[in-house]
């Protein structure tokens, strides 16, 4: 079994925030020129094992793949801790929908020490934030209206 199961819910997050990363990573242009071979044997030394989907991912798109987990979700240098990386993606992973991804947060956050009840709050709240965009879309609310009467700036 491949340790760390924090790492297998990464595909979809990876791709969302590839800029943040490219920018904020100091050694972003090296990680990206590294080969597939390279990146197996840093994940095999980092979680004991390649899993398989690693090896499904395109040879292209691997190492930027690789760069982005090391700089965002493994990173324990950012400012988010892994607990709360995991509730904010198994939150979105619970909208995407991503079964993979909710197992696999779920399994982390279990380890993290998250009880049942922030586990359910992170997926109430993506469910309200669906809820409330789904009523504003809906209803075509205004939104310079909107911004006025909820004391936001005017963005």
């Amino acid at each position: 079994m491949i340790r760390n199961t924090i790492f297998v819910r990464h595909g979809v997050a990876a791709v969302a925030t590839a800029l943040s990363i490219f920018i904020a990573a100091p050694a972003a242009a090296q990680d990206a020129m590294q080969t597939p071979d390279e990146v197996y044997k840093q994940v095999e030394a980092t979680f004991g094992g390649v899993p398989t989907f690693v090896t499904q991912i395109a040879k292209s798109a691997l190492p930027g793949f690789w760069m982005l987990e090391k700089g965002l979700e493994l990173n324990e240098q950012s400012a988010l801790d892994a607990k709360t990386k995991a509730l904010i993606s198994l939150a979105v992973a619970s909208q995407i929908p991503c079964q993979y991804c909710v197992w696999a947060d779920t399994s982390a956050l279990k380890a993290l020490g998250a009880s049942d009840q922030e586990i359910a709050e992170a997926v109430a709240m993506a469910g309200l934030t669906r809820f409330a965009s789904t009523q504003f879309y809906g209803l075509q609310v205004d939104f310079e209206q909107f911004k006025k009467e909820m004391g936001g700036p005017a963005q």
